[in-house]
């Protein structure tokens, strides 16, 4: 077996590995090789703040394994093996990635290495432990079941995280009339704004820098990474799928909720103009819809502000959806987990982390 280090002029080579792999699992669904692009061509608002390193091992003539070794400047403690792929089960593989990433993490002064986390929070975290016979649904991983041995066989230590499912006739939040009146009084939740789109994500990069300051992994967000992020999305986006919520004119937190847009796409395929044109002028729509991601400042996240945004999602969707989809929630998040058991019907799709202490000496 060869491990190869890419250089700037190689990079490409991973790119082509990892877009391919779509091709050997169709129940995987390309939702950021593009972004993994910009990355590799040095082209990403985040690209001036990170160190990369892109590694592939070759066994017998075929590439086997890869993953882009990587450094945030501000999450700088961890080297992150992200954007990791693997056409086979092969320990001395992973073996050879894993001593690299050990060498480099003492270069670069890491102290720690994480693995299924793609450069940020909002790009990807976990590995797939469940439901390998399902489809991804939009946002979310798709691995083979042996990913997870290969962390776990190497010593790294598993973060579990959980998502929440519920069909649409069970989903309502048991709340009094009354605790409905006090929090319409305190709280509105208006839709974002096409019109004033880059002030309102200004205004989602806040509410995520202040909602999610001391949450696993997450580091400081910039508006430009954030628009660059949404701005193509905004084909596939209406108004309401992200909702602010506000307290005197005042925002302190949102809801980011969308459809699955994976049920307008093939196997193993990424949102073209076809599912576009099905989504925008045909109005097909997905089955499920899912809740992406919720942030609320630190003094209203037990004054009702979460339940003024889950009453204002109902409003919103109706009767449109069959089904409702949370992403992941750290399963050692007790508020979170807790409340994802009130509103679902239990947790669905299991996920995990990992990590591990650098090796000195």
């Amino acid at each position: 077996m060869e491990l190869l280090r890419l250089t700037p002029s190689t990079y490409k080579q991973y790119y082509k590995f990892y877009k391919d792999f779509y091709h050997r699992h169709p129940m995987k669904k390309d939702n950021m090789v593009y972004f993994l692009k910009t990355i590799l061509n040095g082209k990403s608002a985040i690209s001036k703040r990170l160190r990369l390193q892109p590694l592939l091992v070759k066994d017998q003539g075929q590439i086997i394994m890869g993953t882009l070794l990587a450094q945030v400047a501000d999450m700088a403690d961890v080297l992150q093996l992200s954007f990791f792929e693997a056409t086979t089960n092969s320990p001395g593989a992973f073996a050879l990635i894993e001593t690299e990433a050990q060498r480099l993490a003492l270069e670069w002064g890491a102290s720690q290495l994480s693995g299924s986390l793609n450069i940020h929070v909002n790009y990807g975290l976990g590995f797939l432990k469940s439901h390998h016979g399902e489809e991804a649904s939009f946002g979310m991983n798709y691995n083979p079941a042996f990913y997870n041995d290969l962390f776990t066989d190497a010593g790294f230590t598993t973060i579990d995280l959980v998502t929440y499912k519920t069909d649409m006739t069970l989903f309502d939040l048991p709340l009094s009339d009354r605790l409905k009146a006090r929090i319409d009084r305190q709280y509105s939740v208006r839709n974002c704004s096409f019109k004033d789109f880059k002030q309102d994500i200004g205004i989602y990069t806040d509410l995520n820098n202040n909602a999610f300051t001391d949450h696993l992994f997450y580091f400081q967000r910039s508006f430009d990474e954030d628009y660059e992020l949404y701005k193509p999305f905004k084909l596939l986006l209406k108004e309401e799928n992200l909702l602010i919520v506000e307290k005197k004119g005042q925002p302190v937190g949102f809801m980011l909720w969308y459809p699955d847009y994976c049920q307008l796409t093939g196997p193993g395929k990424g949102i073209g103009p076809r599912a576009l044109f099905d989504y925008k002028v045909l109005g097909k729509t997905p089955s499920t819809f899912k809740i992406v991601e919720m942030g609320v400042v630190a003094s209203e996240q037990r004054n009702g502000a979460i339940l003024a945004l889950f009453m204002a999602l109902q409003d919103r969707v109706g009767d449109t959806y069959t089904t409702c989809e949370s992403s992941w929630i750290l399963a050692a998040n007790a508020p979170s987990s807790n409340f994802g058991l009130k509103w679902s019907q239990g947790p669905y799709k299991a996920y995990a982390a990992y990590t591990k202490e650098v090796a000195h000496g």
